[in-house]
């Protein structure tokens, strides 16, 4: 907790000077300029290196906007995460979306969300192709397992960094246990945040520091910017009828597209808590409904997705370029099915951002909406307890087998993480091991 306290104070402390300074919209922003070129650059820095899931992707934000250009301040930048974790969809992405506005309004979320995803859905496109044409060679087996492990290390790794950021309090710990042992008791992620939020009111009625600390509490002195709400109306106006119109062009045209448009705008709306909480539900649907994957398939996607840069959550582009593939015919079919998937899946948050942006800085950090957001962080840090122990029970234990390249991996990785090598150079060793143990073996160090 020092760690956090420290941070803090610098964030206090710092100020990043500009030619022309001009307030962010925030009673704690920095007065800060930053061009949208630089801004650019950075957006798609972090789209290239944003490896580990989302809870390495938000602690690798932190660090970069927060900790070393200072252009949110810390406790602005938890308060949005807490409610981007409550809107549906991927967290991370629209964290990025978030802070794009802050710094150049609509255009800058458009261009850091997407910069966020694009290196991400190119590589998917690119590694899909390659596993579809050559998944059943030793060397693509070989790297898929190794990757695997390499997935339960930086999720560890990450979910230990976050944790500590915001499990703040015992009430938030006991929330973040008692939401764990919910989930792998059969608990649904949607029911526990909404028992948690309810909770989260309770206790902060009676205890009002027992999830948020004092020092996190908004300071009454100065009121946020004022919102515009004609404007805020005609955007969200323009923005729904432009995506309901994409949405509807796209049923019409039939077929798995249609399939695809339907199912995954869908999974956008209920994706509360993240990837990680519909990812059972995308892998059901698209392995037993719909018919457009086997499970093995299915697994190599999810390796993927958490090996690639960007959100978990373009797992679902690795579905749909197989769809794509497997009922459109060939790489052309793929690339189709997975720009579809990619698009319903990530535009209704591109909409939910641009539109709620404003209104986020006017959210109490204070009262029973701050103890709602505090006690649903704690829901979300039992559930990435249970995701690492989903990822194992995948990567490393396998058809009741063990997997021994993958925990060594997954060992190795992690303490090599932990002492500060970069996410890419380990990603990189870890799939050039596996191609050699793929070449000498497919089933090398796997026991049965």
């Amino acid at each position: 907790m020092g760690g956090h306290h420290a941070i803090r104070a610098l964030a206090c402390r710092t100020r990043v000077a500009g030619p022309t300074p001009r307030r962010l919209g925030d009673r704690w922003s920095h007065d800060v300029t930053v061009s949208f070129g630089e801004a650019l650059r950075v957006w798609l820095r972090l789209g290239c290196i944003s490896f580990g899931g989302p809870i390495a992707q938000i602690d690798l934000m932190h660090r970069e906007v927060v900790e070393r250009r200072g252009w949110i301040d810390e406790r602005s930048f938890l308060h949005a995460l807490r409610l981007c974790t409550a809107l549906p969809g991927p967290e991370a992405q629209q964290l990025a979306c978030y802070l794009g506005y802050r710094l150049h309004g609509v255009r800058g979320a458009i261009a850091s969300g997407g910069l966020f995803i694009l290196p991400s859905l190119l590589l998917i496109i690119a590694l899909s192709w390659i596993y579809m044409a050559f998944g059943d060679t030793g060397v693509v087996t070989g790297i898929v397992r190794a990757l695997g492990g390499a997935v339960v290390a930086l999720v560890v790794a990450a979910g230990i960094r976050m944790g500590r950021k915001v499990v703040k309090t015992r009430w938030t710990l006991g929330i973040a246990i008692i939401a764990g042992v919910a989930m792998l008791l059969g608990g649904l992620f949607p029911i526990l945040v909404a028992v948690g939020a309810v909770a989260g009111i309770l206790i902060g009625r009676f205890r009002p520091t027992a999830l948020v600390p004092l020092e996190d509490q908004a300071d009454p002195g100065e009121p946020p910017n004022p919102v515009d709400r004609p404007a805020l109306i005609r955007r969200a106006v323009i923005g729904a009828v432009l995506w309901l119109g994409a949405i509807g062009a796209l049923l019409l045209v039939g077929g798995v597209v249609a399939e695809l448009t339907g199912f995954f705008t869908i999974v956008a709306l209920v994706t509360f808590g993240g990837a990680y909480a519909v990812l059972p539900f995308v892998a059901a649907a698209a392995v037993g409904r719909f018919g457009w994957l086997t499970p093995e398939q299915m697994i190599a996607g999810l390796a993927l997705g958490e090996t690639t840069p960007g959100p978990l959550i373009m797992v679902n582009s690795f579905v749909g370029f197989v769809a794509g593939w497997t009922t459109l015919g060939g790489a052309v079919g793929g690339i189709v099915g997975a720009l579809v998937a990619t698009f319903a899946t990530f535009a209704p948050s591109f909409l939910m951002i641009s539109v709620g942006a404003p209104l986020i800085e006017h959210v109490p950090r204070r009262g029973p909406v701050a103890d709602a957001l505090a006690a649903l962080q704690g829901v979300v840090a039992g559930a990435i307890a249970v995701l690492v122990i989903y990822l194992a029970d995948h990567a490393i234990f396998q058809a009741g087998g063990v997997d021994l390249l993958a925990a060594a991996i997954a060992l190795v990785v992690f303490a090599l993480h932990r002492r500060g090598f970069p996410v890419p150079a380990l990603i990189i060793g870890t799939a050039v091991i596996g191609a050699i143990c793929g070449l000498i073996d497919p089933a090398f160090a796997l026991l049965t």
